[in-house]
């Protein structure tokens, strides 16, 4: 578990490893002090409009294949470059100073064991559980946090998962779909580069 502290380092890292990218194109390369940012751990990097809160950019690894450090960096990048959804952040948007970033470092995905879809609405908690959505190559996930904002229930956030998975909103009820839940220590800034909080 990180504390509050480990997450002020972590959104600062973000910060500095888009700025860095926006003056040279390159990433940055900065090594951790400390062995706890040398974990391997899946996490999530997301930016928001301050004060709309509207998504921005957001990419992670769901899989814990890097450090945490070396995660943040490299999807702080993606999040403000390449994530599709979006245009490519710009020096000019940036300087205004109107981007909240939000850090989400995932446990590792659990399969849900059903004998009935219908199962899944008993076992998944909302605001506690994120999801992963997985038919042969289609594969959807959507952060805990996710239903909260929109104010879904269960069922709702299975169907949501599904469509982010490019599937029918239905398809979690498909004997063929799976679907993983896992939790996340979720921080964001109150304000562009301002308090750190629980997210």
């Amino acid at each position: 578990m990180f504390e509050i502290e480990d997450a002020k380092e972590l959104i600062a890292l973000a910060r500095k490893s888009i700025e860095y990218y926006l003056a040279t194109g390159t990433y940055i390369q900065d090594e951790p002090k400390e062995k706890k940012f040398k974990e391997e751990r899946g996490a999530f990097v997301s930016l928001h409009t301050y004060p709309e809160h509207q998504l921005r950019g957001c990419i992670g690894f769901i899989e814990p294949v890097k450090s945490i450090w070396e995660t943040v960096i490299e999807c702080s990048v993606s999040a403000a470059f390449r994530d599709p959804r979006f245009s490519k952040l710009t020096a000019g948007e940036w300087e205004k100073n109107n981007l909240i970033v939000e850090i989400s470092v995932l446990s590792i995905p659990d399969l849900i064991y059903v004998t009935d879809p219908k199962e899944y609405l008993e076992k998944i908690v909302v605001g506690r559980d994120g999801l992963i959505v997985e038919r042969d190559i289609n594969k959807g996930l959507l952060l805990p946090q996710v239903p909260v904002e929109f104010g879904w229930d269960a069922e709702e956030f299975l169907k949501q998962c599904c469509v982010k998975a490019g599937l029918n909103e239905d398809s979690w009820q498909d004997e063929s779909t799976v679907v993983y839940k896992f939790s996340a220590q979720v921080w964001k800034e109150s304000s562009p580069k301002g308090e750190v909080v629980v997210g």
